[in-house]
């Protein structure tokens, strides 16, 4: 057993990389059978003989390191797959923003991507979760309530108050103990909850029978001000219909864009208007609608 100074961090360390494991376990026979490679790092560094990471970029050279992608065989992206394991909820907008921006930004440069996935593991919260999927990420999710179950049921307590360090130390050494073995079957155990739908959703994004057609066209339009005008068609005559009737005094006029307050609201202060736009990313949708 290896020491460590922060054994609630190590053995969090470990349970994400044997999630993280076993979905490229389970993703990768079926990329290699559609004809596609699974990639989980970069190229092999000549001076150290070791993989780097896998470092995708995006059309303005910002370099963003992807768990796993899968490609063609002309090495063109397909799939970009992401395994994020949190305990505390404090954690979730960074990394879901991170996401977000990562795969956007690499869609656009990529036009052969046709699926961001995300399997999220542990304490997300909803919002997090939303944000994710409004950016057209499409998520698994194997809560940390479900982690937990799996984990007693082989004597590892793993849903312990922060600052328990002792139980932390207790739980990391009953884990050290398992064998390797032991250690796949949890693993197993932990993903079966998402399985199923992960592996149909990435034979779908994989199906190379499916003829291509125009799905949705999205028009975006900036004024010289800076002002960005989004606009959403099923196809593209609906799109060649309106670009034809533009009208840009009337269709720019921002007078009826949203507004952050009621405007027979009286204005508030810099204090107050804070508290008015924050939001809580630990409510639900219900209390953060109201």
């Amino acid at each position: 057993m290896r020491e460590v100074s922060n054994h609630a961090s190590a053995l969090g360390e470990a349970i994400g990389s044997m999630l993280e494991g076993e979905i490229h376990r389970i993703l990768k026979p079926i990329a290699e059978d559609k004809g596609c490679i699974y990639v989980t790092a970069g190229a092999v560094n000549q001076r150290t003989g070791r993989t780097t990471k896998l470092i995708l970029t995006d059309n303005s050279g910002n370099g963003y390191n992807i768990d796993s992608v899968i490609i063609n065989n002309r090495f063109q992206p397909l799939v970009v797959l992401e395994s994020k394991y949190i305990r505390y909820k404090k954690h979730n907008r960074d990394k879901a923003s991170w996401i977000c921006t990562a795969h956007t930004k690499l869609r656009e440069r990529y036009t052969t991507i046709r699926k961001s996935i995300a399997v999220l593991m542990g304490n997300w919260s909803y919002p997090s979760r939303r944000l994710l999927e409004s950016f057209e990420v499409e998520l698994f999710h194997i809560s940390f309530d479900e982690i937990c179950n799996v984990l007693a049921y082989h004597d590892i307590p793993y849903n312990w108050a922060e600052n328990n360090r002792q139980q932390a130390q207790e739980c990391w050494i009953t884990f050290s103990q398992l064998s390797q073995t032991d250690k796949e079957v949890i693993a197993e155990e932990l993903i079966a909850v998402v399985k199923n739908d992960l592996r149909e959703s990435l034979e779908i994004a994989l199906d190379e029978s499916l003829p291509r057609t125009v799905n949705s066209v999205r028009l975006v339009i900036t004024s010289n001000r800076g002002e960005t005008y989004t606009y959403n068609f099923s196809n593209l005559e609906e799109t060649v219909t309106f670009l034809a009737s533009y009208d840009q005094e009337k269709d720019m006029d921002t007078s009826n864009s949203p507004v952050l307050l009621s405007t027979s609201a009286p204005l508030p202060t810099n204090l107050e208007l804070a508290e008015v736009i924050e939001l809580d990313e630990d409510k639900e949708l219900s209390e953060l609608d109201e």
